[in-house]
């Protein structure tokens, strides 16, 4: 893994919404089969980076490489035709819609002008059946599922929109510890079976540890920690932001 190329490089990329300087100069790398995990204050700046890589937000310096080619990422259609797929919080699903039109949402298969329900729920079944993900049925309603399965869905679809690389913001965010292990039981199968790259927002530093090859930390608008996760522990990363905690408060008592 440490031989491996580049998948993806952030060379020096600033970030400002207006007078506010979220990302000060980011420098960041993924190589290719890797999971990186990214961990960071609440309003540290992981949303907007991951924003920026997806063509969302532009950054006002620096630049990204893909595969060692550099790229203008204009928008996130953009970003997506180049095989980036995002996962958001939020998971973009809708909920009165079932999990195979959810599966293939924006991306309809048809028959003239009619849409092919039984090719879409055929591929459907293959695509989750692939994945290990057990969904009562593909007809059901989004909203029925449990938070677990309802991101499997949002992580499988990413993964058959050709998704050469996947970002995935805190998919484990309110979610309990089975419905927790589910997803990264699914993120260890990807990395395993697919080499797909990816990038995961983690707040739980022990997820960190379940499934990511490296470990980084964004902190006052940069990566200010690097490591394999082989050489890093909970404790190390748990201490890292405990002391920024100390500091702030010595700082702001005056001391």
């Amino acid at each position: 893994m440490e031989n491996g190329s580049d998948f993806l490089r952030v060379e020096g990329v600033v970030k400002n919404f207006g007078a506010v300087s979220v990302l000060k100069g980011v420098d960041l790398h993924v190589r290719e089969g890797e999971v990186l995990g990214l961990i960071g204050d609440n309003g540290a700046g992981k949303s907007t980076l991951l924003k920026t890589i997806t063509g969302f937000h532009r950054p006002d310096e620096g630049r990204i490489l893909l595969e060692g080619e550099e790229v203008t990422l204009r928008t996130v259609s953009q970003a997506r035709s180049l095989g980036i797929q995002t996962v958001y919080q939020d998971l973009a699903l809708i909920n009165e819609l079932s999990v195979f039109h959810n599966m293939f949402l924006n991306g309809e298969m048809t028959v003239g002008p009619f849409l092919n329900n039984r090719k879409m729920k055929e591929k459907t079944s293959q695509y989750l059946e692939d994945m290990g993900v057990n969904i009562p049925s593909i007809d059901t309603e989004v909203a029925r599922l449990s938070g677990g399965q309802r991101q499997a869905i949002a992580v499988a679809r990413a993964v058959y929109s050709d998704a050469k690389m996947l970002l995935l913001d805190e998919p484990l965010a309110a979610m309990g510890a089975k419905e927790g292990a589910l997803i990264l039981d699914l993120i260890q199968r990807l990395k395993e079976e697919r080499g797909i790259p990816m990038i995961l927002i983690v707040h739980n530093y022990a997820q960190v540890f379940d499934v990511c090859d490296r470990v980084n930390l964004l902190r006052n608008g940069r990566i200010e920690y690097d490591k394999p996760v082989a050489e890093s522990s909970v404790e190390e990363l748990t201490e890292l932001v405990v002391s920024e905690y100390r500091k702030a408060r010595e700082t702001g008592n005056g001391g």
